[in-house]
């Protein structure tokens, strides 16, 4: 099973939110996920993130890839640490 982090859209149109999911590579964008790691919101200054670092952290130990915005999210949220080499 190659499993994903990456986000997963909600909210109205034009009214973006994001959840930070772990899915299965080949499941589609808002399918179906195996666990919700946290949201992400773009449109309030500055923008919102929150993430179960933890969590996160034990995914990505198990061998799940995180997409490039994930990553970036998860750099800014705190998930990586220096001495991780992420």
């Amino acid at each position: 099973m190659a499993t994903r982090i990456r986000l997963r859209r909600v909210g109205r149109k034009g009214q973006p939110e994001y959840r930070i999911v772990v899915a299965e590579s080949t499941d589609p964008r808002d399918g179906r996920f195996v666990e919700t790691l946290g949201h992400y919101n773009p449109r309030t200054e500055p923008a919102t993130i929150q993430v179960d670092a933890e969590r996160a952290r034990a995914w990505l130990a198990k061998g799940a890839k995180p997409s490039n915005t994930v990553r970036s999210l998860f750099k800014k949220a705190g998930v990586f640490s220096a001495s991780a080499g992420a």
